[in-house]
């Protein structure tokens, strides 16, 4: 049988709100309360970042999630808390090489390629049957979404995901395939993918 895996980004902080990089800032209220409106059923294991919004967005979902540093961020060194605006304000090259370089990190942490990198391992690890639930964050999802299409890197900046979304592969390692992204994980969406709607 093949596995599934369900990437969920976690739900709203002071942050996400803000469209700024993710430090390690908790939820916001909000965050919380969405989260814990959701549920994802048929779950055989779950992980998560290590991050204080992952490791609550996983206990908010009622999930017995192991931490794995291989969906933690994307480690964007010293721009993390701040906004693409106000690093573009004062380091204008540096925004617009790390946009256009793959390879580039001036900001001192992860090279796009290296997330990229990363995340392609971490997904050679994620076997076995069953239904595997990771909550992590927009840029791993992306990430993962970029691995799995063998996308070139430019497509990782054309894809949105947002908080408390689910993104859904199937297969397993060397085959997974993108099954849904971007599904919102409400009262209709709770397995992580689409229920089917009735016709007339």
């Amino acid at each position: 049988m093949s596995a599934r895996l369900t990437l969920v980004a976690h739900a709203s902080t002071a942050a996400t709100s803000r469209v700024a990089f993710g430090g390690d800032e908790g939820l916001e209220p909000r965050g919380t309360a969405a989260a814990a409106a959701a549920r994802l059923r048929r779950v055989t294991r779950a992980v998560s970042s290590p991050a204080r919004a992952a490791v609550e967005t996983a206990a908010a979902l009622g999930l017995a999630a192991t931490v794995d540093a291989g969906v933690a961020d994307w480690h964007l060194g010293g721009w993390r808390g701040r906004t693409l605006d106000e690093v573009a304000a004062e380091h204008p090259a540096d925004v617009a090489t790390w946009l256009g370089d793959p390879d580039a990190a001036p900001h001192g942490g992860e090279s796009l390629i290296a997330l990229l990198a990363r995340v392609a391992d971490w997904l050679t690890r994620m076997d076995g049957e069953g239904h595997t639930v990771a909550v992590t964050h927009a840029a791993v999802v992306r990430a993962a979404v970029v691995v799995t299409l063998g996308a070139p890197p430019a497509g990782f900046w054309r894809i949105d995901v947002a908080p408390l979304t689910a993104t859904v592969l199937r297969g397993g390692p060397e085959r997974w395939t993108v099954r849904g992204t971007a599904l919102p994980l409400d009262a209709s969406s709770v397995e992580g993918e689409p229920r089917p709607t009735s016709t007339p």
